[in-house]
């Protein structure tokens, strides 16, 4: 065992610099003690077991249990700047950019695996060999060992491991989980404490004898373009052991890739968990909408990323007497509650992981307002006066000039952003946050959105039959693709329920579990699910509907169906339209082309039909379920009438 693993308590303050050591004489606050003295050595034996086995593989300098104080944040934050990791921008109140390597700037799907004994359980085996399959990839467990063999021994060499115990979900919760990240990435560590609730309380939890998902990070040893940013992106990899609640991530510094809470532990593991117990984990936004008479409902969105999750969970509504408050932008756990009957949903992170392009005082004031302060940017665009800026901002104030996401000056000849450039800030700072977003059992439920970009074909609004039905529409979701995964250019790409490079098992069997809410429990109010389509376009490539806050008139139909009015739909081949004038769209300029916003087109639905029943036998193949298969062959008859 290395001689750190002999002393009784680690500090942070023994892996910073001079520099950061020289300026913190004056700053006594800094050094303000913690509740108890955390060390490795009284760590709960479970945890210290995980500490000590990836200290020995991955030999840091130094380990840190993280606290989650303010006093800690400082100190890492400090040692961040004299890395030159992050530099502070003085226009807000305790925010920073960083700028990544460029060759880490996205998730990497194609090399994130699912390894379980047996290949069927993580995913499906396309009809033939000769098709690709594109709904995760497997590795066994043996390959799993060699990988890690032969990426982490001494990985954190000259660096500190933070032990960073974290909640999905607030602490103690009956819907959340633990889990415990080990990382050599101080921003990572900085991160985390603003997207999960980490520290004492967790540790608390943790000493009492609860289970906690372990989740092992390094960023690796390559020398790369960029010494603030240590990566290793030709070796990366996102390694997943669903049996035994493991994540082990290697390369990378980037979000989804390193913030281990988020993809890899709310989704992928957390959808194995899920169906083990019961329930669902879902990429989906969770906001409560009350209307001018005072009713308040929770629906639940499910779109690809950087397809509008962040502002229809923030949206500010167009019409008047409508409240919108926001649960979460990403993520949504939800449980059968016997005191409701209906499913319950929780938003098990801290903070907001956004897109930044795009987002503005119009579009997203809410965001805009939330990132004001003790935020963490990521390659974003630099303005001379201290600030950010990005495509689709206001322009900035003569005079000031802007240094792009690579550090060079920005004339407008490239992208200040990347497209995928991110703002990261706590949820509690929302002007619209909900005031039950950190309750325990959640929030009741009562519809499910599924969407995505789709030009053209695909209404504004449809509403399914039935559940089975709606779970054969997820299934069907397709979406342009966005820079959010490494794919290049704009082409239509099934993304089933937006969790196709999310899924922990099987697709066929996560089918099967949706479909078993409606029989698991027999008195279940079961939420109505609707597909919606911000993004139509007509002949000359412009967008047919507003979007952003012009969106509560679909929700308001959508409320309205909730209610049971009838008077509003007729039926399609396809689901529920809005019928003619249901969709209140007074003071709208130009008055949108509703007709053609809610058409149906046969011929373009046929294709669509065909282009599902295809990708379902070809990529899941027998292990579709048999009501998806009726549901496609229904629709197929429907629209052959």
């Amino acid at each position: 065992m290395p001689p750190i693993m002999k002393d009784s308590a680690y500090t942070i303050e023994r892996c910073l610099s001079s520099v950061v050591k020289a300026s913190l004489k004056n700053k006594p606050d800094y050094a303000a003690p913690r509740l108890r003295n955390l060390s490795v050595n009284n760590l709960p034996s479970a945890v210290r077991r995980f500490v000590e086995k990836s200290v020995d593989l991955c030999a840091p300098a130094d380990v840190h249990v993280m606290d989650g104080s303010e006093a800690e944040n400082r100190l890492i934050v400090e040692k961040l700047l004299a890395d030159g990791t992050i530099v502070k921008l003085p226009k807000y109140k305790n925010s920073y950019l960083t700028r990544t390597d460029p060759k880490d700037v996205a998730r990497v799907e194609s090399r994130t695996f699912i390894s379980t004994k047996n290949k069927c359980d993580a995913i499906p085996t396309p009809a033939s060999d000769k098709i690709k399959g594109t709904l995760g990839n497997w590795m066994s467990p043996e390959e799993l060992e060699r990988v890690v063999q032969d990426r982490f021994p001494k990985s954190m060499s000259g660096r500190t491991m933070f032990v960073i115990p974290f909640s999905m979900g607030p602490v103690g919760g009956p819907m959340s989980k633990i889990g415990v990240q080990l990382t050599d990435s101080p921003y990572v560590a900085a991160s985390m404490r603003i997207m999960t609730r980490i520290g004492e309380p967790v540790l608390d939890r943790l000493s009492k004898g609860e289970d906690f998902v372990r989740a092992l990070h390094s960023v690796g040893r390559r020398q790369n373009m960029l010494p603030s940013w240590p990566c290793d992106p030709e070796r990366t990899v996102i390694l997943h052991k669903p049996e035994s609640n493991e994540i082990i991530s290697y390369g990378s510094g980037y979000g989804g890739n390193s913030l281990l809470g988020k993809k890899c532990f709310a989704l992928r593991i957390g959808s194995t968990i899920a169906r083990r117990e019961g329930w669902l984990a879902e990429h989906m936004l969770i906001v409560g909408i009350t209307s001018p008479d005072g009713a308040k409902r929770y629906i639940c969105a499910a779109f690809p990323s950087a397809c509008g999750k962040t502002n229809l969970a923030m949206m500010q509504a167009a019409l008047p007497g409508y409240k919108v408050e926001c649960v979460g932008d990403d993520i949504a756990w939800l449980k059968y509650n016997p005191k409701t009957k209906m499913l319950h949903a929780i938003n098990p992170e801290a903070g907001f992981f956004g897109v930044a392009p795009g987002t503005n005082w119009k579009t997203n004031p809410n965001a805009m307002a939330t990132m004001e302060s003790n935020s963490m940017f990521t390659n974003v665009g630099q303005t001379s006066d201290g600030g950010v800026w990005w495509e689709g901002m206001e322009p900035p104030a003569e005079g000031v000039t802007i240094t792009d996401w690579l550090g060079k000056p920005y004339d407008g000849s490239s992208v200040a952003a990347h497209p995928n450039s991110r703002f990261t800030c706590p949820a509690s700072q929302c002007p619209i946050i909900d005031p039950l977003w950190e309750a325990g059992e959640g929030v009741p439920i009562s519809a499910i959105l599924f969407g995505g970009r789709r030009p053209e074909g695909v209404p504004l609004v449809y509403e399914a039959f039935n559940w089975e039905h709606g779970v054969m529409v997820g299934a069907g979701m397709r979406s342009e693709s966005t820079a959010a995964a490494e794919h290049q250019g704009k082409q239509i790409m099934h993304d089933p329920f937006a969790m196709r490079p999310f899924f922990g098992y099987n697709f066929g069997d996560y089918l099967a579990h949706w479909l078993s809410q409606e029989s698991r429990h027999g008195d279940i109010v079961l939420p109505k699910i609707f597909h919606v389509n911000w993004f139509r376009k007509d002949e000359q490539g412009k967008f047919l509907w507003p979007g952003f806050g012009e969106n509560i008139r679909v929700l308001d139909w959508i409320l309205r169906r909730i209610d049971g009015d009838c008077s509003i739909l007729e039926s399609t081949p396809i689901g529920y339209v809005p019928k003619e004038n249901s969709i209140n769209v007074e003071g709208l300029s130009p008055t949108p082309n509703m007709k053609e916003l809610l058409s149906v087109p046969k011929k373009f639905w046929q294709r669509e039909a065909e282009a599902i029943e295809t990708y379902l036998k070809e990529q899941v193949d027998k292990d579709v379920p048999e009501p998806i298969l009726e549901q496609i062959a229904k629709l197929k008859e429907r629209l052959s009438e």
